[in-house]
């Protein structure tokens, strides 16, 4: 029997593991965190009906997801950022489950829950991948497997061994907020956001706020920027940061401003990289990559949704293709040229965040 192994415990290299144990072939899942609960798992995500949701019926999970599910998540509001006034408020129809939102940790938790206890071996960091598929671990041992799948992320070790492309700074930042128990703390934000995303731009810049589950809101403000904008700015200094926001979000109407000035916690800086597009590599036996290992692009919420397709469709051509490099072969033969024209359409679909047109919900 072949050895699998995939590094990095993300929504893609979970739904891949549970795929192959359906099939009964054998895999271990390599994570560098500690635990599950090691780290904040992000915010909500819609799976989409062609994508997220076919992966999610191939790993048998479809039912589970959705009792967690959020239909009312699928709502989209537009905010005149000078006026306050709403321009846009889609209500998704009765009925209409084609991008339902989920909580990132609830689907991670869903994956984890079905795996065989022991397939995740947490606190395993990698510091050398070989071609030949070779593992070599942070504490010196090393294993070798038939196949080693690159799951681990936007700086993906995995990646290095198949190529020497890096991701690059797209020239657009986050700041991320949050607003915990916002119906009862924070009921005018709670009402601007509505049940799904609310979106305000103008000039390059943009507010964007999502509901995730337990009353949490989560916004990020949005702006081109140097890579080096932040240089001199603590933020550990939550009043430096919103000092410098306000600045650059000056004019825009107070409520919206609300969300820089009554977020709970500090701010968080998240530079958006990308992988260049198109970005591929020499197909090999013994390696792959999927989701934003093999096609970071911007977070624009397909990211989760390919990552997860990759993950099932790998796992199915390592259960039916008669040997582990044909299976690659089938698995980058689909997966590359759909990330492609993915990535290209979320180049425009980031332009489109940031321009004026109110009713651009690229978010």
């Amino acid at each position: 029997m072949n050895s699998i192994a995939i590094v990095g415990a993300g929504l893609g290299g979970l739904a891949c593991a549970r795929v192959l144990q359906l099939h009964g072939l054998d895999v271990t899942v390599f994570e560098q965190e500690v635990s599950a609960d090691a780290r904040a798992q992000g915010g909500t995500l819609d799976l989409h009906g062609d994508t997220g949701q076919v992966a999610l019926h191939t790993a048998g999970l479809y039912a589970q997801f959705r009792e967690l599910a959020r239909p009312e998540g699928q709502q989209m509001r537009a905010i005149d950022p000078r006026t306050g006034d709403v321009v846009m408020d889609e209500v998704p129809a009765e009925g209409d489950d084609f991008r339902p939102e989920i909580d990132r940790g609830q689907l991670r938790g869903l994956l984890l829950g079905s795996l065989e206890p022991g397939t995740v071996r947490w606190g395993h960091p990698i510091t050398d991948v070989t071609k030949a598929g070779r593992l070599t671990f942070a504490d010196g041992t090393a294993r070798d497997f038939d196949l080693v799948v690159g799951a681990d992320g936007a700086w993906s070790r995995v990646r290095r061994a198949l190529t020497g492309v890096r991701p690059e700074y797209s020239g657009v930042t986050f700041v991320e907020l949050g607003l915990d128990d916002a119906d009862r703390r924070h009921p005018d934000l709670a009402t601007l956001t509505g049940q799904g995303t609310m979106m305000t731009k103008i000039d390059g810049k943009a507010l964007v706020a999502q509901r995730n589950s337990n009353g949490h809101i989560r916004c990020y403000a949005v702006f081109y920027a140097p890579e080096d904008w932040a240089a001199g700015l603590d933020f550990a200094d939550t009043a430096a940061v919103r000092a410098h926001l306000l600045e650059r979000f000056a004019g825009w109407h107070p409520s919206l401003l609300g969300f820089l000035h009554d977020l709970d916690g500090g701010f968080t800086h998240r530079p958006l990289h990308v992988l260049p597009v198109p970005h591929a590599w020499t197909c090999t036996s013994g390696l792959t990559l999927l989701g934003d290992a093999a096609h970071l692009m911007p977070p624009l919420g397909v990211g989760a949704n390919l990552a997860l397709l990759d993950g099932t469709e790998l796992a199915t051509a390592l259960a039916t293709a008669p040997s582990v490099g044909e299976a690659v072969r089938i698995y980058e033969t689909g997966m590359l040229p759909r990330s492609i024209e993915t990535a290209k359409a979320c180049a425009t679909g980031l332009h489109d965040l940031l321009s004026d047109d109110l009713r651009s919900m690229a978010a």
